[in-house]
């Protein structure tokens, strides 16, 4: 994949999102993201019942899937974008800001109990999740078309991912370098 400038990744992303959104919504994001989001509500939220944890449940998991799909195509898209403070910011802030405005106006609507215990859980996963998310990309895993792989093989990679990840973060807050 060449090297791209941020802002040329962007464009193209507004300009053909049919293309770069909808025919490469990222399946992997869109599963790992919605179970994973799905559970955090579900738990969160047993203490209402046991009804109450799976309607928070169902809705997570459902606009999650959708949502997460697209959001990890853009992931994907930014994944070897200069400058890489650059892309890391889109991926960290921008992206996570629209993703938690959509969860709050779903669970709002919906009426969900522990909404703001539920939300502070899911932010706070999502600063690791798509940090994570960038540099597992950016090392080959959760990609999907012809440089993707079998999802299977990115599970089989996620100890030495996250491990790499935790290594990367402990080496970042002395001394900042790329994803």
């Amino acid at each position: 994949m060449p090297i791209e400038a941020v802002s040329v990744v962007l464009r193209r992303l507004i300009q053909n999102p049919w293309h770069e959104l909808v025919l490469r919504w990222n399946w992997k994001s869109a599963v790992t993201s919605a179970l994973i989001r799905a559970a955090i509500y579900f738990t969160v939220n047993l203490s209402s019942g046991r009804e109450a944890a799976i309607g928070a449940m169902q809705a997570e998991f459902i606009w999650r899937f959708i949502v997460a799909g697209f959001l990890g195509s853009v992931i994907q898209s930014l994944r070897k974008a200069q400058p890489v403070w650059q892309a890391t910011l889109t991926t960290s802030v921008a992206l996570p800001a629209l993703n938690h405005l959509i969860e709050f106006t779903v669970h709002t609507l919906r009426g969900t109990p522990h909404l703001k215990t539920s939300f502070t859980v899911s932010v706070l996963f999502t600063i690791v999740a798509m940090l994570f998310n960038t540099y597992a990309m950016r090392r080959g895993a959760m990609i999907i078309g012809k440089d993707g792989r079998p999802l299977w093989r990115d599970l089989l990679d996620m100890p030495r991912l996250v491990v790499g990840f935790v290594l990367w973060v402990l080496r970042i807050q002395r001394s900042p370098q790329s994803l």
